[in-house]
Parts: structure tokens; sequence; C-alpha cells
């Protein structure tokens, strides 16, 4: 596993990219969401129980980008020489306060570029994954202020509602349907 990079006086840096996904150097985490928003890695992450079942959560609304908004289980930012699959086992502790392991990357090229009613912009590359979760949650409530359990099909209605939901699910959630409906997704989300 490697370790997050951060900057003493601003917390966490995130990775910018240039067009083409190309890692050009960082920043911290604080200064790069506004109305220009440089093009950033970030990730998506969907958690499934037992039974087949997919987290939603409420951002908090403390959140500098879509507070309140359900969204998906969880997202983040890998730290500069974090591989992405280390910053979401990583973040899936800092939010939810649970362990998971070997996330499964499903949306490998994931791109949205997304712009908040106070002009705040979202811009990343945002490779997509999922992952099992068998523990109890235990939320941070700077994080997430609400969360359910939901049926893929329950999740499908909500993209309909657009005020509903963050704008990287409800872009990204259609591209998952395929797959299934295909009944094409990792195996351990039904075992």
């Amino acid at each position: 596993m490697t370790t997050p990079t951060t900057t003493a006086t601003t917390g966490e840096c995130v990775v910018l990219l240039d067009e083409e996904g190309r890692q050009i150097g960082s920043a911290a985490k604080t200064t790069v969401h506004h109305t220009a928003t440089p093009l950033h890695l970030g990730f998506s992450c969907y958690l499934f129980d037992a039974d087949g079942r997919v987290l939603l959560t409420r951002r908090a609304l403390n959140k500098t980008t879509w507070p309140g908004v359900w969204s998906n289980s969880f997202c983040g930012h890998p730290a500069p020489g974090e591989q992405v699959e280390d910053a979401v086992c990583r973040r899936a502790g800092q939010e939810l306060g649970i362990s998971i392991q070997s996330p499964v990357c499903v949306l490998p090229d994931f791109r949205y570029r997304a712009v908040a009613a106070d002009g705040t912009v979202e811009n990343e590359i945002c490779p997509v994954f999922f992952a099992r979760c068998d523990g109890r949650l235990r939320p941070d409530p700077g994080e997430v202020m609400e969360w359910m359990w939901v049926s893929w099909d329950q999740l499908r209605s909500a993209v309909g509602l657009p005020w509903s939901i963050s704008p990287w699910a409800m872009e990204q959630i259609p591209l998952l349907d395929e797959p299934y409906l295909q009944g094409s997704w990792p195996q351990f989300i039904n075992e």
C-alpha cells in the first residue's frame, strides 16, 4: 500500500492531469475546486452488501461540492504517488469507517465535468469501482449525513430525478446498467 502525500500547510493533495490523463503535477485539495477547476484524478466507489444492495450516501452539508446531495457510496482523490485502489480502500475507512479489500475497477476511463449552482466545477478523470461491504458502517458525519441500502433497480429510478443525485452518479449509473442487465458484474456482488 502506498502512502498518501500531503502538504504541511494545506493537508490533502490531488493529482493534476493534462487532457490525455497524464500526471502534470499536484495541488492542495482545498485550492482546486472553484469556477475554473483544473482536470484532476478522482474515483467513485459503489459498495454492495451480501444481499446485492448498493449503498447510497447523502453528502454532508459542509462538503465543498454538491452538499446535501445523494450520491454513490463514496468518492475521493488519490494522493500523488498513491495507487487508485489504495485510495479507494483508504477513503472507505475515512468516510464510512469500514475496511474493504480488493475493489474492482468497472469503469476505468470515466470522465466528467459538472457545474454546481454556485459555479463550483468538478472536472475529473474518475475511475469507478465496485467493492463488497460486510462490516457495520460508521460514517464520518463531516462526510456523510445519511445513507441507505437500495436495490440496483431503485438506484436506476433515481437517475430520472436530477436534483436528487450527484451529476457524476447520474452519468455513471447508465454506463453501469448494461453490464448489470447482461449479468456481467463482478461475482462477489451476488455471492
